[in-house]
Order: structure tokens, then C-alpha cells, then sequence
């Protein structure tokens, strides 16, 4: 599920288009557990993938990160405007024009518990084979993420993890 957040900023949120979260971890048995996330666009806004990735590049900027630069620590820090929340078998994503929950695959809420911090990345590049309710195949994944221009114009950044307290 995913809704736009209000906002005074100067990212046209037409420009957005689709948003969407999915979870996925690196192989284990390799030494890849880290939990990751991404946030992409399907580049379907209403002026296209290009005015879609300009938005979200300036969504990066809104928020604080760098495309393709080092690893955000927001581990050790408590004013970032992002924040990730566990809870029942989902991660749920709040951020400046996004909230959205995802399911995460056991192997990945595993990680998270153990590690207490999730790999978030905001990609400003579209993926459009990557719509919401149709799965994406490991060699979608390898394919998008794979992809050096993904990587270095996407913003990297370490989560805490929340959990709802009892």
C-alpha cells in the first residue's frame, strides 16, 4: 500500500509517479544477510520517467542524502526524516511523500531483528517491470540493482529498526 504525504516542498508530486518499497536480503550462506529496502518510481507521473527521476533526485536532496555517495548512518542519529518500523511480518516505510508497507520475506525480518538497522535505498532511476502485486524474479532484482547507473544515482542510507513497544 502506498500513499503520498503532504508536503510544502518543491518536488511536484505528479512528477512521483507510482512509489513503491520491496524487501529482499543478500544470500547468507555467502555472508550477505543485511536487510535491504529500496523505494523506486515506475516512471509513470504524469510528465514522464525523466521529470519522475529529476523528482526524485530532488527528493535525495530534500532528504539530506547524496546520490551514489557513502552509506547515510542514521543509526546513531534520531532527526532523520525517514523512519522504518517492523511489526507483524511487514516493514513499513514513513518518509516525505511516501508511507508504505511492504511484506518482508522471513529470511529478511530475520536480518533486521539481528542486525537492528535495514540497507534503505531511494532509487531516482524508474522501474517500470517492478509494479506492486507481481513478483519480482531474482533476476529482476540482479538486473536493476546490478545496473552501476542504479546504484550511483540512487541515495544509500542505514535505518534503524522500530518496533511498536508492548
Amino acid at each position: 500500500m502506498t500513499t503520498a504525504s503532504p508536503s510544502q516542498n518543491t518536488v511536484q508530486r505528479g512528477h512521483l509517479g507510482t512509489l513503491s518499497v520491496l524487501a529482499w536480503t543478500g544470500d547468507p550462506e555467502e555472508g550477505h544477510d543485511m536487510p535491504y529496502l529500496i523505494a523506486y518510481s515506475l516512471g509513470d507521473g504524469k510528465e514522464g520517467a525523466e521529470a519522475g527521476e529529476s523528482a526524485l533526485l530532488a527528493v535525495i536532496d530534500e532528504l539530506g542524502l547524496t546520490p551514489g555517495g557513502s552509506v547515510h548512518d542514521a543509526t546513531q542519529a534520531n532527526n532523520s526524516p525517514i523512519r522504518l518500523l517492523v511489526q507483524g511480518g511487514y516493514a513499513v516505510l514513513n518518509m516525505p511523500y511516501l508511507t508504505a508497507q511492504c511484506r518482508a520475506p522471513q529470511e529478511w525480518l530475520t536480518a533486521a531483528e539481528q542486525r537492528g538497522h535495514a540497507h534503505f535505498m531511494v532509487a531516482s532511476r524508474p522501474w517500470p517491470e517492478a509494479v506492486p502485486g507481481k513478483p519480482v524474479t531474482e533476476e529482476m532484482l540482479q538486473a536493476f540493482l546490478g545496473d552501476e547507473d542504479t546504484l550511483t544515482s540512487a541515495a544509500h542510507i542505514l535505518l534503524p529498526v522500530s518496533r511498536l513497544r508492548r
